[in-house]
This record gives C-alpha cells, sequence and structure tokens, in this order.
C-alpha cells in the first residue's frame, strides 16, 4: 500500500487526491489531505466571492473526492514554520508528500504610502468578507466615500463589485455577521479600479465584467478618451484579437457611449480607469487620503511609457489586486525569484536533482496562474511521476497511523466528521439569523463548533 500525503485542501490538493485515486498501476493508495486551517477547499471557501453561487459549488466536487473512504482529511495541522511539523518529519510518516500549499502572499505596489492605514491588499479585503480566521472579523469599517482598487484582473472586479453592492444582495450568502454590517453602513460611494495599461490587456474574464453593470443602484463609467488611446481599441475591427479582448472591448464601448450624466443619479459610481500607473499613495491626518498617478501611454511594443502627466485621485481606501505570491515553507526549497518550489514535472528538486518522496503541484509549482480548472492537469502531471517513482517510493519506511504519531506530537488534528460539526454549526448560526448558512470567522469558534461545542 502506498501512503501519500498531499498538504493543502484546495483545488490544486483535492484534484492531486483524485488523481491518485483515479490512476491504475497502483492499485493500493490510502492519501491524507492535510491542511493549516480546520476546514476544507482552500481558496473555492476562503477565495470565491460570495455571491458567486455557480463557481462556489465546485465545492460539492471536491467534497466528493475527500469523502471517498481512500482519503482522510487532516485539518489543524501546521506543516513548517516555528510550530508546525517540518517537511523532513511529515516525510518519515508516508512514502510521499505532495505540496499543494498555493501562492498566499500578494505582490506590493513598492510605493511610497503603501503602509499608511487605510491601504491594504485585496487579498486581506477578500478573506475577510470571506470570514478567514486569519482576519479580525472587524478588520474593515469602510467608511471611506471613495476607493481605489489597483489592478484590472478578476480579483479586482470582484472586490469592486462587493464594495458597490448592497448589504441587502449579500444577505443570502455566507459572508459572516460582522462583514455584512460594515457594508450595511459602508459611506463608500465612488469606487474607481484602475490599470497601469489599456483594456485590451486587462486580465478580467467578460462574464466577471458584465456583472459590474449589473449591481442594482450601482453606474459604470468609463472614459471615451482613455479606450482610444488603447491602438487595438482604435483598429479593433482589423485586428486579430482574442475573443475574451473582443469581448471585454464591447462591453467597454457601450459603457463609454452612455456618459458621464447617466451615473449622475446612482447610489454608487464605479469608474473603470486606464493608463495610470500608481507611484505614490498619498496621506491626510496619518491615514490614506489619495493616490497618485503617473499617466501612461502605448509605448507601440505592447507596453506603456509614462507622458511625464500625473493625476491624484482621492481615496480614503485603497486596496491593491496585482497578483499573488508564493511564500517560502521552511524545510522546502525555494526560488525566491519565481516564488515557486524549483521542481521537474512535479517532483522537488534539491541542488538541481530530485528529492526522493517529495512533489509539488498548484500555483506553488508553476506560479499564480491560471483558472481552477488549470490545477487538474498540473495535479495530473505530478502524480504520473509519483507513479512512475512508486516502486522506489513503496521502499522508503511509512507509519501504519500517522494521525496518532501527529497527536502524540501534541497536535489536534480536524477530521472529516469535524468538518462535517463544523458545517452543522454555520447552519445553525444563519436558521438564528434568519439567513442560510453563515460562516464563522475565528479560530476559537471554529474549533469549538469541531468539537461539537455550542457557541
Amino acid at each position: 500500500m502506498l501512503r501519500v500525503a498531499v498538504v493543502g485542501s484546495g483545488p490544486s490538493g483535492v484534484y492531486t487526491a483524485q488523481a491518485l485515486l483515479n490512476q491504475s498501476l497502483v492499485p493500493e493508495v490510502r492519501v491524507h489531505v492535510l491542511d493549516r486551517l480546520p476546514t476544507p477547499y482552500g481558496l473555492v471557501r476562503y477565495g470565491v466571492a460570495p455571491d458567486h453561487e455557480k463557481i462556489k459549488s465546485l465545492q460539492n466536487s471536491l467534497r466528493a473526492v475527500l469523502e471517498d473512504e481512500r482519503v482522510t482529511f487532516v485539518g489543524h495541522v501546521q506543516i513548517g514554520g516555528a510550530d508546525g511539523v517540518p517537511p523532513a518529519r511529515l516525510a518519515e510518516l508516508y512514502h510521499a508528500v505532495v505540496y499543494c500549499v498555493g501562492a498566499a502572499a500578494d505582490r506590493p505596489l513598492a510605493v511610497p504610502g503603501e503602509d499608511l492605514p487605510g491601504s491594504w491588499s485585496a487579498t486581506r479585503f477578500v478573506s475577510w468578507y470571506s470570514a478567514h480566521p486569519d482576519i479580525a472579523p472587524d478588520g474593515f469599517a469602510l467608511e471611506a466615500r471613495s476607493a481605489v482598487v489597483i489592478g484590472v484582473g478578476n480579483v479586482a472586479v470582484d472586490v469592486a463589485r462587493i464594495l458597490a453592492r448592497g448589504a441587502d444582495e449579500l444577505r443570502a450568502t455566507d459572508v459572516p455577521r460582522a462583514a455584512l454590517g460594515a457594508l450595511a453602513g459602508s459611506r463608500v460611494r465612488e469606487v474607481h479600479i484602475a490599470g497601469r495599461r489599456g483594456p485590451s490587456q486587462a486580465r478580467f474574464t467578460t462574464k466577471e465584467l458584465r456583472e459590474l453593470g449589473a449591481l442594482p443602484g450601482a453606474r459604470v463609467v468609463v472614459d471615451p478618451a482613455e479606450l482610444a488611446m488603447d491602438p487595438a481599441y482604435a483598429a479593433q475591427e482589423g485586428l486579430p484579437l482574442p475573443a475574451v479582448v473582443r469581448r471585454n472591448l464591447d462591453v467597454l464601448r457601450g459603457w463609454s457611449a452612455l456618459g458621464e450624466l447617466a451615473a449622475a443619479d446612482a447610489a454608487r459610481r464605479i469608474r473603470l480607469r486606464f493608463f495610470l500607473r500608481p507611484v505614490e499613495l498619498l496621506e491626510r491626518g496619518g491615514r490614506v487620503a489619495g493616490v497618485r498617478f503617473a499617466r501612461t501611454a502605448p509605448d507601440g511594443a505592447g507596453g506603456v511609457q509614462d507622458t511625464g502627466a500625473y493625476e491624484d485621485v482621492e481615496a480614503q481606501l485603497v486596496l491593491r489586486a496585482v497578483g499573488y505570491r508564493g511564500v517560502e515553507l521552511p524545510g522546502l526549497p525555494f526560488d525566491p525569484v519565481r516564488g515557486t518550489v524549483p521542481h521537474a514535472a512535479g517532483r522537488v528538486l534539491r541542488d538541481g536533482v530530485p528529492s526522493p518522496g517529495e512533489y509539488v503541484a498548484g500555483w506553488i509549482k508553476r506560479g499564480p496562474t491560471g483558472v481552477i480548472g488549470s490545477n487538474r492537469s498540473c495535479a495530473k502531471e505530478t502524480v504520473a511521476s509519483l507513479i512512475e517513482d512508486a516502486p522506489l517510493l513503496a521502499r522508503r519506511p511509512a507509519v501504519e497511523n500517522p494521525l496518532a504519531v501527529l497527536r502524540a506530537w501534541g497536535l489536534r488534528p480536524v477530521e472529516w466528521d469535524g468538518w462535517l460539526s463544523i458545517e452543522r454549526a454555520e447552519a445553525a448560526l444563519g436558521r438564528s439569523l434568519g439567513r442560510g448558512p453563515v460562516k464563522i470567522p475565528d479560530w476559537q469558534g471554529l474549533l469549538a463548533a469541531a468539537r461539537g461545542e455550542e457557541g
């Protein structure tokens, strides 16, 4: 029997477990899916916007894998770090370990004023309204009148949409109580989404983009002059543009045609801005008060260049959504430039040589690229390498009951029954509030629920 630990229960981890179950070359495989949190599903639970019900329903297919009798969910187990199990010790328990730990950090802007109060990563904001236990439930007061979201990808569109959406529309979702209350009391009336390049180079999908225009009480404003600066926009009919770019430009053209007056009476306005590069966050009274942007223009080679002009945009809240980055896991090799673990087809490389029994999949393997489904093929490649190595891996020592060893080391794992208890507690919390299931937002509450204790 081949015993494999998968570290991380998000899509890449669960797809890795699924690929291990579906392969036929090694008939007997047992998989432990470990996670630092007492809850499964990773970014599907803590990264997908609460109003994206269809994407969140992916939990159902992930659940089917984790409920397989050959799979054991092992939550509340930290791997690496000062308080965690070192990778070397974890390797003593299993024939192989696959690390699917994602890209937990956000990319900084690296501009003056970035650390001012009121300036946050979009990752932190998403974690807040998704009830991630690492973020204080009362972490955002939303007293700002104007917000700037820096970045033009789907995460930027998500956070802008949540800021512009009424709390009543989110009441039917699993948004935690504190976040829903803060959104209900929000004073934000203007949301700017700004990117340093043009609309044809924006990274959002058309579906996400169109959702901005469907928000009750909100209107989208697009400056026709900024669209006209984009060579692809100006010559759209004669260029072989990707379908998503053409659709995006059509949506933006429609909004720009409506003009500023169409949004004059809207409760909230969303301004999509292009060719603006942040150079400084402005301060007033010890807090962020705005963003100074350098005006850019196409350079003729697919990039942009500064024009020498600047524009200040008022903002009491700034959210940066310029990408994720992998974080070093102590005990594993790490490439600080790429933000990934060095590997060959998923095999971890130590000093350029494959390390027996150590593998990676997902963003920590390839970087934060692709959509959720991209993790499936990535996991299959890694599992193919692992199965090819299986004859040698089977000769490595592995223990019969790794959970007993983890408990002997002082850990208190949360297994699948504990997760089901959390689900029941969240359903009960929702009923008490006249809502559907509502997420428990703190470590103490989650662990108490896992043990079946009443909150």
